[in-house]
């Protein structure tokens, strides 16, 4: 189809920001709960993305996770387990900013109060020699799902007070946090040369697959989202690449994840 002038991509054009969805999250979840005979009930108030799945994994071998019995997401399993004495939910290997997404707005419609997103990234301007983590303020949108929450910018911006809240908790912790933006793709594969220069210049820390997507549905949906790149690798072109630390890099994640549930916890509870 050749495209009127002045008109964009179709990802670009007729999003009407303004216009709620017909498909909304909360019947899907009605939908699943009535199939699967699924008892109602919500999930904890705050949940975790994991996408590579490794806290996930390492919880089960420690026998410290076991599946919630109320959610309803055709696609995921949620488990409850606890950090640092609060109960709270994750979900592995959903990979992806269209996903990650999918899964945020079905967590939210089911009791979620505070998402947590901790991914693997690649290492863009260095901050040391991985493993670290970066506190993700603002992701470079370079993927597609971003564009259905927001109008089209360079950058989707974590809540300038949500981020500042954590200012000096990861301190002390055995693995660094720093803070700065990232740059989120559809396609890791295509992380060519120039791209990554164009990455350094803007001043990105780490290359990821989910923050700007997360952080476009936060500022649209209103709902508080925090996202940490965990950068573990230089684009595999070191040999040794891609090691995450203790336990497949989960406890470093899950030394954070407490740390931003008990500060969280601490400003809203009530």
């Amino acid at each position: 189809m050749t495209r009127k002038r002045g008109e964009g991509p179709p990802l670009l054009v007729h999003k009407h920001y303004d216009k709620g969805s017909v498909f909304a999250p909360e019947n899907l979840m009605r939908e699943a709960r009535r199939q699967k005979n699924i008892p109602e009930g919500q999930v904890p108030q705050i949940c975790v993305l994991d996408p590579d799945g490794d806290i996930v994994r390492n919880l089960l071998s420690a026998n410290r996770a076991r599946p919630n019995p109320h959610w309803a997401c055709y696609h995921t399993r949620l488990y409850d387990f606890e950090c640092e004495g609060i109960g709270l939910g994750v979900i592995g290997c959903a990979v992806g900013a269209p996903f990650a997404v999918l899964v945020a707005e079905e967590l939210f419609a089911s009791g979620c109060r505070l998402l947590i997103s901790i991914t693997s990234s690649g290492q863009i301007l260095p901050k040391g020699s991985p493993p670290y983590f970066v506190l993700i303020e603002k992701a470079l949108r370079d993927e597609g799902a971003s564009y259905h929450y927001l109008p089209p910018s360079d950058y989707s911006f974590a809540e300038a007070d949500l981020i500042d809240m954590f200012d000096g908790v990861f301190d002390g912790l055995p693995v660094p946090v720093y803070r700065g933006a990232s740059w989120t793709t559809d396609a890791p594969f295509r992380e060519t040369a120039p791209a990554i220069a164009h990455a350094r210049k803007r001043g990105l820390l780490a290359v990821e697959m989910e923050a700007a997507a997360l952080y476009a549905f936060a500022a649209a949906r209103r709902k508080p989202v925090v996202c940490f790149a965990h950068v573990t690798n230089r684009m595999g072109r070191v040999e040794g690449d891609f090691e995450k630390g203790i336990g497949e890099g989960s406890a470093g994640a899950l030394r954070i994840i407490g740390a931003t549930a008990t500060t969280w916890l601490s400003r809203n509870q009530g």
